[in-house]
């Protein structure tokens, strides 16, 4: 029987750690590197489709989500009016077989490290670690990485699999052309505020359309305090011009974003007053990467963001990234040898994961109400059904759902 390669993975990010239980389970050796000297609950909320709880419930990981997620009841379109133009039920509540969970990031992150240290030991994950060039001969891959006191320290292995978010310093050496990002035209400002329950207490609202303001409003923890309020996660779009580069992290002022939901003051939720009792605000650039044409050479390749950078819309960023994990993981398993292996894993992942970017960009599943604000006129109406038909909704919301992999029917196959 031939030797299971050992891998290391560059990042200790949602794919980076997927993968690394992945290739346990699977009887694969790893270890995982990771830039930042201390891993803290960064971020705001994420959602889990069905398709990414799939996989990690199959890493037995579902009560632990569970645990500190919501399990997200339904999908709602609104008008920035406050009109309702459409809702779905979402995960089990739709007919899947898996839950939708909305989740704080640094929670998800969490539950993922516990689990690998748990699994593969403490020092499966190495911090102080920030990998900055690999190199390959025709039997071993390197990895030289930068520690924060000025040494580094070159770490091989069979194959190296850089999952180091979008701005992968594996990328950069792969495609030093293609590193300049490709901006939608919009903006986007998050935070998470203490709020109680609205509509069913388990629901991800979109709202309004990007030309006046768009909102996605979710919770992601449940009773957080005495009052059995929610931590409620929230995400402003407007159409502007591009105020600063990609940093996940970046501070942003209520004053660049606030006017237009100055008058969202709706039966079911007070948005203005939602936004402005955060205690602290972040901005980001609504920002995409052209598709690759390859991410392997030789024993390393990319994974998640570092692979296929796409706009953050569509609740597919992590869900991509631990699909990806799952085939990495299964190829190397299945075939053994590295080379051999990370080829057939681009095969199987490249093409869909560039369609769903495309798809991202131009119609995700809130188009909808793109279609809504230009039929209406971006006026009040008197009857959705007198808009848009169930069967038109119904194409726009399926035809998402199946190109980024997650319609009950690819699912059950």
């Amino acid at each position: 029987m031939a030797t299971r390669p050992d891998v290391i993975v560059v990042g200790a990010g949602i794919g980076g750690l997927t993968l690394a239980l992945e290739l346990h389970a699977a009887g694969i050796g790893c270890t995982v590197l990771e830039a930042v000297p201390e891993l803290a609950a960064v971020g705001v909320g994420i959602n889990l489709l069905p398709h990414a709880t799939r996989r990690l419930a199959g890493l037995g990981l579902e009560q632990a989500l569970a645990d500190v997620a919501v399990t997200t009841r339904e999908s709602a379109f609104f008008t920035r009016f406050g009109q309702h133009v459409y809702s779905e039920a979402t995960g089990r509540f739709g007919g899947y077989d898996w839950p939708q969970f909305s989740i704080h990031r640094g929670d998800l992150q969490q539950v993922l490290l516990s689990a690998v240290r748990e699994r593969l030991g403490a020092d499966a994950v190495l911090l102080d670690h920030r990998a900055v060039s690999v190199t390959q001969d025709d039997r071993r891959a390197e990895v030289r990485c930068v520690h924060s006191d000025g040494t580094s320290t070159v770490y091989r292995a069979d194959a190296v699999i850089a999952a180091d978010g979008v701005h992968s310093a594996v990328r950069q050496q792969f495609h030093a052309d293609a590193a300049v990002p490709n901006y939608t035209g919009y903006m986007m400002w998050r935070g998470v505020t203490v709020w109680q329950p609205f509509l069913t207490g388990a629901s991800m609202v979109r709202a309004g359309w990007l030309s006046h303001g768009k909102m996605v409003i979710y919770p992601i923890r449940d009773r957080v305090d005495a009052q059995g309020r929610q931590l409620v996660n929230w995400v402003a779009e407007i159409e502007a011009p591009m105020r600063h580069q990609r940093d996940w992290n970046r501070k942003g002022h209520l004053e660049d974003f606030l006017e237009p939901f100055a008058d969202w003051h709706f039966d079911w939720l007070d948005v203005p007053a939602l936004i402005t009792a955060a205690d602290q605000v972040l901005e980001y650039p609504m920002v995409d990467q052209d598709p690759l044409d390859f991410w392997t050479r030789g024993r390393i390749t990319l994974l998640g963001d570092a692979a296929h950078p796409m706009v953050p819309r569509g609740s597919n960023g992590a869900a991509q990234a631990i699909l990806d994990a799952h085939e990495l993981a299964a190829c190397l398993a299945g075939i053994g040898d590295p080379v051999a292996a990370l080829a057939e894993y681009e095969r199987r992942r490249l093409a869909a994961t560039a369609q769903v970017v495309l798809t991202n960009r131009t119609n995700p599943p809130d188009t909808l109400l793109r279609e809504v604000h230009e039929r209406t006129g971006d006026r009040p109406f008197d009857d959705i059904a007198d808009v848009i038909s169930r069967e038109e909704i119904l194409a726009l919301t399926e035809g998402y759902q199946n190109i980024a992999g997650f319609s009950r029917r690819q699912l059950s196959r």
